[in-house]
């Protein structure tokens, strides 16, 4: 095949093109390769920083996956980033890390809500198990970044920003309560406080401010510039603040203001606050100046009372200047006008008083005075003692003052030294009388040593004179005297005696028996001087005739009661015959011995009479022998009290109506009620009572009886009251009127006063647990009281 030129033309033509398109495709290649390589170092590049950035992005695609790096995932405290968005909350190997069910359902719920409306959002979360607090901007991601439905959240690590924010929050919150406790401290002062700018008007003022101008408010106060303070000087608070402000220095003063109506002093402070304004406070010091004012007044006081004393007391300042001086020191030390005018000083008194012999006689007086003014150095009180030549004797003391001074007191004691004399005279003339007295006697001390006796103490115990020369104490004292006791263990009583005298202060007595046979009586007495006195006496005679007396007492009381068992017996022996003698009269009434006559039916009628009337007084003997024994026996039972009063009224009215009385009876049952008791005797008793009314009353007089039920504190008891209008008794025979057997004189009969029946019905009332009493007067009548439980 032969080319042609033209196409050799071409065909180099063409070629050329080729080699010109692989060239052009190399070198395309090449820079495609190269832009692939600065691409993948670009996307490297930035990965990196999306790595080391402070946020971190998310991806949550509609389905739920996540798609996040690995410092995403150790920022939520997993190693790996999880699949899907629920399982943040952590489970199986990973449980405790991630999330909280809440935090993922805040998260889910925000995520969801950008995903259907694109709406961003805003998180806080802290996860679990870790320290971080991460800040979360969700918004809708570019399809370009995530499938289309995704939510891009870009999650940033702001735990340096919240702690600095809680730390923040807790220096305002701290500062905020600072402020708040100032304020609550400045508004709870009871002083008036107050602020003012620096133009001088009141900003701030506390309660206590408002309430000392009488303002219902401090708004109020404030808005009207009500002052506390009044113009002093011809300045007012405003400009006095505007002093303090242009000098920088604080002012206080001292004013005068009302508050709540009164007049009181104050000290007023400003204190300049750089440019802020003025701060100002005020003290009441009304109490302060009034104490001052009493302080002076005391001052004047005590001054006065010390001219008024019998000591001289003279005071010196701590340049040893006499500052004060009472009139006793003056006489003391005959001191004129002229020598206490311009306060002169310690050493110049002592000169003026050894001019006038007020001071003792030495051979080297200013030594002697020098070391007198050595006192004021001295920190302890000094004493010294001051023969005068005039035969006056001084007792000098000087005490420290606080402020470097000195108190001298003199005191004249001559007076007392007589009167010292005069008791050592004294003493002597007591031991001189202790010792004549016929008694043995000892004054003991409050601690038990022995201070005086006489010479029969010693004899009396048993002791020689010498051991009690050492005063001995009372315990020591017993032990020597125990053993001339008849029973050495009650030389205790001795000591309790004198125990009680002179620690309990109260007089206290007993006796012991001596070996020898003698019997002592002692008695303790608390003297004033708080010792205390034990007297002895000798009762050997006495105490035999005392027990030959007790001997026949003890005979009297058996005689007493084998008078009481005769009696008792001779009851019963009287009963049986006068029992026959009645049988045996009812028998011949009864017509079983024959038909009587007349006379003799009286006769027999007049016999069991008698009979009737003798087993009533047997009985009345026995119940009140056996009584008087303590014998008697009580069938008690349920008694209708008001009941058994009617019936003995009843059963006497026969005696009433024949004697023409007028008998009242008052009460009822329901009022008076039951009483437990033995109704037999009861009813003796009672009927004895109105068989002596109704003999002691005259014919036409009114014999009253009542029965009533009365309450007290300690229970309920039933009165019964028996009266007449009768002669009554006096007083010698209403004594006797309740006497039942008694002795006679010689010891040797039974005597019986006022019959049975009044003694009887007192036996047999106390005998049921109440008491009888008689009331008599002559010419008004008599009144049995009888009080039951």
């Amino acid at each position: 095949m032969i080319l042609t030129p033209l196409a050799m033309v071409m065909l180099g033509l063409m070629l050329a093109a080729w080699a010109l398109a692989g060239l052009r495709a190399l070198s395309f290649a090449r820079n495609s390769q190269q832009s692939a390589r600065q691409s993948q170092l670009t996307a490297e590049k930035m990965a990196r920083m999306i790595e080391e950035s402070p946020a971190q992005l998310l991806i949550v695609r509609s389905d739920g996956r996540l798609e996040g790096s690995p410092r995403l995932a150790s920022w939520l405290g997993f190693e790996n980033l999880p699949t899907y968005l629920n399982e943040l909350e952590g489970s199986g190997a990973q449980a405790g890390l991630g999330l909280s069910s809440e935090q993922l359902e805040a998260l889910g719920e925000a995520v969801l809500t950008t995903q259907r409306t694109g709406r961003p959002f805003r998180l806080s979360l802290a996860p679990r198990g870790s320290r971080r607090s991460l800040a979360l901007r969700g918004c809708l991601a570019d399809p370009q970044v995530a499938p289309a439905g995704s939510a891009q959240v870009w999650v940033f690590d702001a735990s340096d920003s919240e702690h600095q924010l809680a730390s923040a929050r807790a220096e305002a919150l701290r500062a905020k309560g600072d402020f708040a406790a100032l304020v609550g401290l400045i508004e709870a002062a009871p002083i008036p406080m107050w602020f003012r700018e620096p133009k001088g008007t009141l900003r701030l003022v506390n309660s206590a401010y408002v309430r000392a101008v009488a303002g219902q408010s401090a708004e109020q106060v404030v808005g009207e510039g009500v002052e506390l303070i009044e113009r002093v000087d011809g300045l007012s608070p405003v400009q006095v603040a505007a002093q303090a402000m242009l000098e920088r220095r604080p002012i206080e003063r001292m004013v005068a203001a009302t508050i709540n109506g009164q007049r009181r002093a104050l000290r007023v402070s400003d204190l300049p606050l750089g440019t802020e304004g003025v701060a100002g406070y005020a003290i009441d010091v009304e109490e302060m100046e009034e104490l001052s004012r009493n302080f002076r007044a005391f001052r004047e006081a005590q001054r006065s009372m010390l001219d008024l004393l019998s000591s001289g007391v003279a005071q010196f300042d701590s340049r040893r200047r006499l500052t004060f001086a009472n009139q006793t020191l003056q006489a003391l030390f005959s001191l004129r006008p002229a020598d206490l005018a311009d306060a002169p000083s310690f050493e110049r008194l002592l000169d003026a008083a050894r001019e006038r012999g007020r001071v003792p006689e030495m051979r080297d007086y200013r030594a002697w005075r020098k070391e007198r003014v050595g006192w004021f150095a001295s920190a302890a009180a000094q004493e010294e003692a001051w023969p005068l030549s005039d035969g006056t004797h001084l007792r000098v003391v000087t005490q420290p003052l606080p402020d470097g001074g000195m108190l001298l007191v003199v005191e004249d004691r001559s007076e007392t030294l007589r009167i010292a004399a005069m008791r050592d005279t004294l003493l002597r003339t007591r031991t001189a009388t202790f010792d004549s007295l016929f008694e043995a006697v000892g004054v003991f001390a409050p601690d038990g040593r022995m201070q005086l006796w006489n010479r029969l103490f010693a004899t009396v115990w048993g002791l020689e004179p010498e051991a009690l020369d050492e005063h001995p104490r009372i315990n020591d004292l017993l032990v020597k005297i125990a053993p001339s006791l008849t029973k050495p263990a009650q030389a205790k009583s001795l000591g309790e005696v004198v125990r009680a005298a002179t620690l309990e202060r109260r007089q206290t007595g007993a006796r012991v028996a001596m070996a020898d046979g003698r019997t002592l009586e002692f008695v303790g007495v608390p003297l004033p001087d708080g010792n205390g006195l034990l007297t002895i006496l000798d009762i050997t005679g006495s105490q035999k005739a005392e027990d030959a007396l007790r001997e026949r007492n003890a005979a009297l009381v058996e005689a007493d009661q084998l008078k009481t068992r005769f009696l008792a017996n001779m009851s019963y022996e009287f009963r049986t015959p006068l029992t026959s003698i009645g049988g045996f009269a009812e028998l011949l009434a009864e017509g079983l011995g024959g038909e009587l006559s007349e006379d003799g039916r009286d006769y027999v009628r007049a016999i069991l009479s008698s009979v009737e009337r003798l087993s009533d007084q047997i009985e009345n003997v026995l119940d009140l022998s056996q009584s008087e024994a303590g014998l008697l026996p009580l069938a008690r039972e349920d008694i209708d009290l008001f009941a058994m009063i009617r019936r003995l009224v009843e059963e006497r009215a026969a005696k009433v109506d024949q004697g023409q009385l007028d008998l009242d009876l008052r009460g009822s049952s329901k009022s008076v009620g039951r009483i437990w008791g033995d109704s037999r005797r009861l009813a003796r008793a009672f009927g004895h009572l109105l068989d002596n009314a109704i003999s002691a009353t005259p014919a036409g007089g009114r014999i009253l009886v009542a029965v009533s039920r009365m309450k007290e504190d300690n229970g309920e008891r039933i009165r019964l009251v028996v009266s007449d209008n009768g002669p009554g008794m006096d007083a010698a025979t209403l004594a006797r009127a309740l006497d039942g057997a008694k002795v006679s004189d010689d010891g040797t009969a039974l005597e019986r006063r006022q019959g049975l029946g009044l003694p009887l019905a007192r036996q047999l009332i106390e005998a049921h647990g109440g008491s009888l009493e008689l009331l008599s007067e002559p010419g008004e009548g008599t009144a049995a009281i009888v009080e039951l439980k």
